[in-house]
């Protein structure tokens, strides 16, 4: 049976039809918005697995080039690994779904979203989120939906529910939020340095339209009959958690008073170690140790959620609002252009500014158009940073997900490519990691870019805020550590400078966040934030005045478009020519925008007046340095301008009578000359007679 559902949503309408495609899987779904079109589909094993003791969940977002009219590029001329677009768009699909299934759920469980029809206006990965849980609301897998995505942007002070890929040019909000019908499950976005009102503002607007999808979710479910999948609890052995409490409880409750957190863990692991091999070594629990690791790992969450919300005490001691030691150096490294090492408690980012030309500029292929990009941030987590051996096997998705919430946070500060026309590439290292080290980066490589004498109108600083809630019991963590992160309730992020958040990205693991919470949250955040400004600040409070010494000069030239031929010459012959004399890069580009570079700043200069030579228009009456290039018998022809040659007639070649071309001037000779004429046919007449007369006066007078 095939149903359709549709609805306006901001002006356009969205519609969401089940059983016509992908009919073999557990549920499948068409999501179309404008003529961007996207197929999701859910699919779970029929068994769980015995061998985990935890969700086995992925999320597959992919772009098909045909969706665009496109052939993909490359060798093999078809779709490849994902790209970082694809990954972050699957992220925010994994996110807001994956507390919404059964605690015990352990079926392999398949969440694919292809974008099978573009029209390069109305974005898809919204539509992703939206076609996952209504694939999942369709189908017999357990699932707590439905939810669903927007986008939120605002132009001239009014908000723009999923904007258009032009609008998003002109929007000071790029926002996605999720949510259920009654609350915000996940947050994404950056902004122009908007305040916490605003914020707040935004999210609300938001909330109303993710009501409307979710009816329209509501609307197809409710014609189908649907018989979800049983969840078997696992059955506890009579008495094992009893066992576990008294052989565990006590001995948890005193390790998790360790401030350290490498103390903390070896504790808690030798007692987790001692208790396998206690119960190990009993018949009646020797086949049941799994559920013993989630009995015990129950009894450290609860009465580390229980010390924070009835003793005020949080793991490391600190109070709820309390700021780890923060601690800023620059110039870090003596050979990089711009460097800093930022540390807050047990999370450090070594962050580093390199400042490129065009030419390392990234290319950037997208459904919607070809692109480059001239700033990028790039986030490293190695396993030392947690004290692991962790073999290296190229980026992760998580690594793509931090590194590019942390290049928005940067991007409202950055000066524009008219002012400051380099390739600033900023890269942070995780060197520890105990909490929020996507914030430390952005700290880094706001420092970095000072060091570097990007000129950025501000530092920028990030916080990380959690959330422990038991029914009314409530208590926002400012600064969480990595163990309050995976004990807690929520992760929510925010940067930003002193006058306003940059960006955002907020993860809630129960089943939906209040407004109010997210005020306080926002509040403290805001706090905390202006704090670690004032740290930053005492390291370097406005970017250096020169750029390093390493780093290449670049200077830009506009030039009329109608030049840019004479400029680049016959098959490049003039550009060429520039390049070998000076040892300088230059770029033009359609505009007549020249960009040169070049780590000598007197090569950079002297290729940028070679340049401007060339393109200067002849004056009629203004004296030229030429080359004499022919001599004929009737006079020499000269090269008195890049590209510009005339006739210096036989008559102009001296103040005294020529009989031959040869006795005054031979090929290769300079002489000074005045431009005299220029014909109806645009021949440049020359005169050196007429410079010689200049002189003359030009000494009697003085």
């Amino acid at each position: 049976m095939i149903i359709r559902k549709e609805k306006e949503i901001g002006g356009r309408l969205l519609s969401i039809e089940t059983g016509r495609v992908a009919r073999q899987a557990n549920g499948a779904v068409l999501v179309q918005y404008g003529d961007t079109m996207v197929l999701a589909v859910a699919t779970a094993a029929k068994s769980a697995r015995e061998d985990i003791d935890f969700f086995p969940l992925s999320v597959e977002y992919q772009e098909k080039a045909y969706a665009a009219g496109k052939i993909p590029g490359g060798f093999f001329k078809r779709e490849g690994r994902p790209g970082a677009w694809e990954i972050l768009s699957a992220r925010l699909i994994d996110r807001p779904i994956r507390p919404l299934f059964p605690k015990t759920f352990r079926n392999e469980t398949q969440i694919a979203v292809f974008v099978i029809s573009s029209d390069k206006e109305n974005p898809a990965d919204v539509l992703g989120g939206v076609g996952a849980s209504a694939a999942l609301s369709v189908s017999d897998i357990p699932f707590e939906g439905p939810i669903a995505s927007v986008r939120v942007g605002r132009i001239d002070d009014e908000f723009v529910l999923n904007p258009t890929i032009a609008q998003l040019e002109e929007t000071d909000i790029n926002l996605i939020v999720a949510g259920t019908y009654d609350s915000i499950l996940m947050v994404e976005g950056e902004s122009h340095e908007i305040s916490e009102e605003e914020m707040l503002e935004a999210l609300k607007f938001g909330h109303e339209a993710i009501r409307q999808l979710i009816e329209l979710q509501n609307e197809i479910v409710a014609e189908l009959s649907i018989e979800k999948m049983e969840v078997v609890e696992p059955e506890l052995p009579e008495g094992l958690a009893e066992k576990v409490e008294s052989i565990a409880r006590d001995r948890v409750l005193e390790s998790i008073k360790i401030q350290e957190k490498k103390a903390r863990n070896e504790a808690l692991g030798e007692i987790r170690t001692e208790l396998m091999e206690t119960l190990g070594e009993d018949e009646a629990y020797e086949d049941h140790l799994k559920l013993a690791k989630e009995l015990f790992q129950k009894i450290e969450k609860k009465e580390v959620r229980s010390m924070i919300l009835n003793d005020g005490v949080r793991l490391d001691g600190r109070g709820m609002d309390d700021i780890r030691d923060i601690s800023c150096e620059v110039s870090f490294l003596p050979r990089t252009h711009g460097s800093s090492l930022f540390t807050r408690g047990q999370t450090q980012s070594l962050g580093t500014t390199t400042l490129g030309t065009k030419n390392d500029e990234q290319i950037i292929d997208s459904l919607e158009s070809d692109s480059k990009k001239s700033y990028m941030l790039h986030y490293n987590f190695p396993g030392f940073s947690v004290g692991e051996a962790k073999p290296f096997r190229g980026t992760s998705r998580r690594e793509i997900g931090h590194g590019d919430l942390a290049e928005r946070a940067l991007i409202p500060v950055l000066p524009s490519e008219e002012n400051f026309p380099y390739t600033i590439r900023i890269v942070s290292e995780i060197l520890e990691s105990n909490g929020s080290s996507s914030m430390a980066t952005v700290c880094s490589g706001s420092l970095s870019l000072m060091d570097a004498g990007v000129p950025i109108k501000s530092h920028v600083a990030g916080i990380a805020m959690g959330l422990i809630m038991e029914e009314n019991d409530v208590r926002v963590l400012t600064d969480i550590l990595g163990d309050e992160d995976f004990l807690g309730d929520m992760d929510f992020k925010v940067a930003g400078t002193r006058d306003g958040i940059t960006a955002f990205q907020m993860d809630i693991k129960i089943g939906g966040l209040t407004f109010e919470i997210m005020e306080e949250a926002l509040e403290k955040a805001r706090n905390a934030r202006l704090k670690i400004l004032d740290v930053m600040e005492e390291s370097i409070d406005r970017p250096r005045a020169e750029i390093s010494q390493y780093a290449p000069r670049i200077l830009t030239l506009m030039i009329p478009v109608e030049k840019i031929g004479a400029v680049i010459g016959p098959s490049g012959k003039n550009i060429r020519g520039i390049i070998e004399q000076t040892g300088a890069k230059i770029d033009i580009d359609d505009s007549g925008l020249v960009v040169i570079s070049a780590v000598d700043v007197t090569a950079a200069e002297s290729a940028l007046d070679m340049v401007r030579s060339m393109v200067v228009e002849p004056e009629v009456g203004k004296v030229y340095k030429s080359t004499v290039k022919k001599i004929m018998d009737f006079g020499a022809f000269v090269e008195f301008l890049p590209g510009k040659e005339g006739l210096v007639h036989i008559s102009q070649l001296s103040d005294k009578r020529t009989e031959k071309v040869s006795d005054v001037v031979s090929a290769g000779d300079t002489m000074y000359v005045v431009l005299s004429k220029i014909d109806k046919e645009g021949r440049y007449n020359l005169s050196h007679k007429e410079y010689l007369f200049l002189e003359r006066k030009k000494n009697n007078d003085a």
